[in-house]
């Protein structure tokens, strides 16, 4: 069965003739297009940003875990609705859980599936956590959502915050949110209380290779004050969507 279902999926690429309809995961990600027009449709916010560089733009989020970087990304996107910011929608191998659905949370494969794409160069960027376990970003997904006039928001590892760069060159503005040391980081994760010490000793272990990825992005913010560092991304953000050059921030 997996044979027949890769030679498939093979024969549709090579003769797109032959598929007269589009994929499962192809209507799954035009209806989370229409479920976003109908937000942005009810959205009294002007979007006013991205004039200066006259197209739509994409934000590259990296950093350990702990950083803060979720907390950041959700702000700015709750509190500056005129960004006009969408998350890119991945994909993953994982079965759903509880109320996700394809083509808003993830796009759901198999495997199997996931294989055939990464093996057709399919992916911005993957990475298998564990046997059998992808998570990934499609290139035509990116694509749609750029066709839609969205500025796309990727929440990313560090590699695939620089594979994600790389692909998009000056189009892409990335940053990476930092700890203010690796001390700070272990308070945090310990104060979090819901992992273990190993697992937590395994993250901070992560985390310091991680951080040696800080100078291949273009920003780097320091998350010591939650507050000033909100105000700082959404300033860098800001002037990169009106065109506005300037150097990286020293840390």
């Amino acid at each position: 069965m997996k044979n027949n279902q890769t030679k498939k999926q093979q024969s549709l690429q090579d003769n797109p003739s032959e598929c007269t309809s589009p994929s499962p995961l192809e209507r799954a990600g035009e209806r989370s297009l229409e479920r976003a027009g109908e937000r942005s449709s009810e959205e009294n916010s002007p979007l006013s940003f991205g004039e200066g560089r006259g197209e739509v733009s994409l934000l590259i989020f990296s950093a350990p875990s702990g950083s803060g970087k979720s907390t950041i990304i959700n702000w700015l996107m709750k509190e500056h609705p005129e960004l006009n910011l969408y998350f890119s929608i991945s994909c993953t191998s994982r079965a759903p859980r509880g109320t996700e659905q394809n083509g808003v949370e993830y796009f759901f494969l198999t495997p199997e599936e996931f294989r055939q794409r990464i093996a057709n160069n399919e992916f911005l960027e993957y990475e298998e956590v564990y046997e059998d376990r992808f998570y990934g970003t499609l290139k035509a997904q990116v694509e749609r959502q750029i066709a839609a006039g969205q500025n796309v928001v990727f929440d990313v590892d560090v590699k695939g915050g620089c594979n994600i760069k790389e692909y998009y060159g000056d189009r892409a503005l990335s940053i990476f949110i930092q700890p203010p040391s690796v001390e700070e980081l272990r308070r945090r994760l310990v104060n979090r209380g819901t992992d273990s010490m190993e697992v937590i000793e395994d993250r901070l272990a992560k985390a310091e290779y991680e951080l040696t990825f800080a100078d291949r992005f273009d920003h780097v913010v320091v998350n010591d004050d939650l507050a000033v560092a909100e105000e700082e991304t959404y300033r860098i953000v800001r002037d990169f969507f009106n065109g506005e050059k300037e150097e990286p921030i020293e840390t």
